[in-house]
Order: C-alpha cells, then structure tokens, then sequence
C-alpha cells in the first residue's frame, strides 16, 4: 500500500492509497485545498468550518455534475476560484447557507 503526505489548510497527513493511485489522491488533496483557498478569501476562519464548507462546495458540485449527466447534458470543468465570477457568488451562497446550518445547529 503506498502512502501519501496531503497538505492541507497548513496541515500534514499520511493518508493511504492503493498503489499507482498517488496522484489521484494528490490531486483530491489540491482540490479540498482549492476549495480552503477559496473560502478563506471571503474571511472564514475555523479549521472545522473551513472543511466542512470545503465539503459541501465539492459535495454541490458532484451534485450539479450528477443532474447534468441525468439531464443528457454536459458540464464545463469549473473555473479556477477566485478568477469567475459565478464561482464566487456561489462560494458566497454556500457560505450563508453553511451558516445558517451551523447556527440552527448551535441552537438545537
């Protein structure tokens, strides 16, 4: 089994893969990354909302993916972060919503 060291949010972790599935998991990494980068641009702090938030930004865009493969229709790869427009604002409205989660949570 090989072995990994993911970077992420400043963070080191050894995470195990198959052989021949490095830069796979490599990649996964840069993309949760990705998403931190994103987010802490907008002033989120918190090393457990920021993954959660990461989460749910890639978790949205699986779900987008999977309702256009039902539709018969295609998705163009996402823009990098930070460069479209639309990509913030949807960043933005996760965001909120994430917030609002979090703060039901918090009272129930």
């Amino acid at each position: 089994m090989a072995q990994v060291t993911l970077r992420i949010n400043g963070y080191s972790y050894l995470v195990g893969c198959e052989d021949g599935q490095e830069r796979h998991l490599q990649a996964m990494g840069d993309a949760v990354q990705s998403r931190i980068d994103s987010i802490k641009a907008l002033g989120q702090t918190g090393e457990a909302r920021l993954l959660m938030l990461a989460a749910l930004l890639l978790a949205d865009e699986l779900h987008d993916k999977e309702a256009a493969v039902h539709a018969g229709r295609s998705m163009p790869p996402p823009a990098p972060p930070g460069v479209d427009p639309a990509f913030d604002a949807a960043v933005k409205r996760l965001a909120l919503k994430a917030e609002e989660i979090a703060e039901a949570l918090e009272r129930a």
